[in-house]
């Protein structure tokens, strides 16, 4: 039991005599500023509960006698212990399991047979709730009653009366299609993945494994490989990492295409010779030299592992690079194996040395430094730190995390390296892991607890190497090799928190070694599911069919079936749509989409809709596109409206993504590319452009004024004989302070073509020459 874990109550004869044990100074569920941004930001049923996420539950007493429970309490020795409040969250989820019983049982036709059968069915429910896993050791049992749970947590009743409804519905349909399982079911005989791809298995591959930590040169060495190659590819977890390697291939005069799940540029000079992909994108039907495949250990990853096994056993490559973490060797030397391929690894230490700090910064924000990075785990806790930072220390935060387009948050990241700008740091989430190359000194962890769908989870060991390995400033390895008075003492990366609480774990992950992997993902090929589906009647659900696919699916070691995101969302979608087949089905649960964000599940509806029902896929004939919010002011201070903005770009994606597959339905792909580039820009106003220090925010709108001005002065005036100032321009005669009379003074002095020393607030000097 850990020490955060341990109630207020007397303690057994074991617990009596175990060695004291220090006790942390806060919370399980994150540090104080994660819990009053909880408190304040979200929305969730278990409020319902009267939950404190400071201190445990309050009761409805307390609450009427104005009572407030403080999250700790001491005993004599004054040390602090966590106060658990007995709640009777089982008396809750019962009342609410038989109350959603009562309106399933009522939808249902009133006829014997009908109620016989829900009966039986809701008497295997409550069965399931009572078990336990070390007691009756029945892992279907206690794994449903864990869903159950969990979902009246999340969701509260209407969350367990959906799940019933679904459940009853496969129970039903198991019921029917009992007597034809046994024919059905042979073809869910996934064992044997590596026969599935007969061409690269007849090909005697050389198997490259590059394996080190972050920033140890790994990539760039399978890179060298790839450019020399007469033919080939790249394959990465990120849309951001193949548009890198497409641009640095084309800048070294290598004919590279981009290939993504969105976007297609093929170069019109000559044939390709290199195509850049995100994993899902490998072409692997076609035989090349060499095939690189980037962060190969996202192999195991539950929902996409998948496309790195399809990549790794179906690409037609004579020499094929695999990069990652040092804990994917075991598991590679089992697939090379299996493949009859050969294996050659080549280890890498990192260019920079990484150290955990002594002590973290005490909670308090004052004591960042110019060049941190602070890592939090949450949407509203990420912009609250960066609020909080800004009003703190007056100067400004960028701010990175997985919703912002990839576009964006390398922008945001540009704007932290720069070191002529007033960003000083960067707010981020675990996006940092992959995929930008930042130069920041420290990685401060907000908190090491995170919350899922699936709940509150700590980080694990990985994931703290990784996103800590992004601690000292960016340095390739072409730049390690080259360079012979590199002071590394000035380089050294270092990781700490900003809770005191959390500093022993990070600094016993980062000294750990992760567990190796020990199982590749994989899904079934289309043409398993068509077969399979085929052997229902046409007006089985797709739900159904696919989710006793993965009930019945067999597979043996070193492979496990991947589980596609917020598919329950989606087949509930798809399977109210007139006119989709299977393919059509199959081609949406594979695309970029989150079904469980109530804004795309009306999009993802309407896309649905013009593929099944031929409506037209015209951009503007497709109302529940939020088109209009490009049209309003960019608000800085309201958060939907970046909300909004994100949304409408996923959306965007999705169109771009759809396009590709349904090339005759979604044409205003041209278009689609306009109105996401726009959504972008706007993004990047609202992030750049709006603080909650006031003066920050009015120093970025007289930069903003200033520079419009310039250019349209630049774009109104002849090269030659120039003789106004920008302090002439009228637009700005009412804007300009101090400050910026000093920039116009720089500027003035640059449009006539002086050589010029002046202060500029963004520097202590600068000097330019305009010939």
């Amino acid at each position: 039991m850990q020490p955060w874990q341990r109630p207020a109550q007397g303690l057994c004869l074991r617990c009596a005599l175990r060695a004291p044990t220090t006790l942390t100074g806060r919370s399980f569920s994150g540090s104080a500023h994660q819990n009053r941004a909880r408190i304040t930001a979200l929305n969730r049923p278990l409020d319902q509960l009267n939950f404190d996420w400071a201190g445990g539950r309050k009761g409805k007493n307390d609450q009427k006698k104005g009572k407030d429970l403080k999250p700790w309490k001491t005993q004599g020795t004054g040390t602090k212990i966590r106060k658990v409040t007995h709640v009777t969250f089982d008396e809750r989820f019962q009342s609410a399991l038989l109350e959603s019983s009562d309106v399933v049982r009522k939808e249902l036709e009133q006829t014997k047979t009908e109620l016989a059968l829900w009966d039986n069915f809701f008497t295997s429910i409550v069965q399931a709730c009572k078990s336990s896993l070390i007691d009756d050791g029945d892992e279907a049992h206690f794994g449903q009653r864990f869903t159950l749970r969990r979902t009246f947590g999340k969701m509260g009743r209407e969350g367990i009366v959906d799940y019933l409804r679904r459940q009853y519905r496969n129970h039903k349909l198991d019921t029917a299609f009992s007597s034809t399982a046994t024919k059905t079911d042979s073809l869910a005989d996934f064992r044997y993945p590596a026969e599935w791809y007969p061409v690269a298995r007849s090909m005697q591959r050389k198997i490259h494994l590059h394996v080190g930590p972050t920033n140890s040169g790994k990539t760039y060495h399978a890179l060298q490989r790839l450019e020399k190659a007469k033919s080939g590819f790249y394959g990465g977890p990120l849309r951001l990492l193949a548009h890198e390697i497409y641009s640095r291939l084309n800048k070294k005069g290598i004919s590279c295409a981009l290939i993504t799940g969105d976007e297609v540029r093929v170069p019109e000079s000559g044939p390709v010779k290199v195509y850049s992909n995100t994993v899902e994108m490998v072409p692997i039907g076609q035989e090349v030299e060499v095939g690189v495949i980037d962060e190969i250990q996202m192999i195991a990853d539950p929902h996409r592992g998948w496309a790195w096994t399809r990549a790794v056993l179906g690409c037609q490559a004579q020499e094929l690079h695999l990069c990652g973490e040092e804990r994917a060797v075991p598991l590679i030397r089992r697939l090379v194996s299996l493949m009859g391929d050969t294996l050659e690894i080549h280890n890498y230490k990192r260019l920079n040395p990484l150290k955990t700090m002594a002590s973290s910064l005490k909670g308090d924000i004052r004591r960042l430094e110019k060049g941190d990075c602070i890592v939090a785990f949450s949407r509203v806790g990420i912009h609250s730190l960066k609020q909080e930072i800004e009003k703190t220390t007056g100067r400004r935060a960028a701010i990175v995390y997985g919703s912002l387009p990839a576009e964006i948050r390398a922008q945001q990241a540009d704007l932290f390296n720069d070191p002529n700008n007033d960003y000083d740091f960067l707010v981020a989430s675990d996006a940092i892991g992959m995929g930008l190359n930042l130069s920041c000194k420290r990685i401060i962890f907000e908190s090491v607890i995170k919350r899922l769908p699936t709940g509150i989870q700590r980080l694990s060991i990985s994931e703290v190497k990784q996103i800590g390995g992004r601690a000292g400033r960016y340095r390739s390895a072409a730049q390690s090799s080259n360079s012979t008075n590199v002071n590394e003492k000035e380089n050294v990366g270092l990781v700490t928190c900003l809770d005191e609480a959390d500093l022993p774990y990070i600094r016993a992950a980062m000294m750990a070694e992760a567990e190796p992997l020990d199982a590749a993902g994989i899904l079934p090929l289309d043409s398993v599911i068509d077969s399979y589906s085929n052997m229902f009647p046409p007006d089985t659900p797709f739900g159904y069919i696919y989710q006793r696919l993965e009930r019945v699916s067999r597979t043996d070691s070193p492979f496990f079936m991947c589980k596609i995101q917020d598919t329950e969302a989606t087949f509930g979608l798809l399977d109210n749509i007139q006119g989709l087949n299977v393919i059509d089905k199959m081609v949406f649960m594979s695309a970029p989409l989150r079904a469980t964000d109530p804004v795309m599940a009306r999009v993802i509806k309407a896309f649905a809709e013009c593929v099944g029902q031929q409506k037209s896929g015209r951009l503007l004939d497709i109302p529940e596109l939020d088109l209009e919010i490009l049209d309003k002011p960019v608000s800085g201070d309201d958060k939907e409206y970046l909300r909004s903005l994100e949304a409408l770009h996923r959306s965007l994606i999705l169109y771009l993504w759809l396009g590709y597959r349904f090339g005759g339905v979604f044409t205003d792909r041209t278009l689609a590319t306009h109105a996401k580039e726009m959504a972008e820009v706007k993004m990047d106003r609202t992030l750049t452009e709006f603080s909650a220090n006031s003066k920050l925010r009015k120093q970025a709108l007289r930069k903003k004024r200033i520079k419009g001005a310039k250019d349209k002065f630049l774009a109104n005036t002849e090269p030659t004989g120039v003789t106004d100032t920008i302090s002439d321009i009228p637009e700005l005669e009412d804007t300009l302070s101090d400050e910026d009379n000093l920039e116009a003074e720089y500027a003035d002095s640059v449009l006539k073509g002086n050589r010029v020393r002046v202060p500029v607030p963004s520097a202590q000097h600068a000097s330019v020459a305009i010939p």
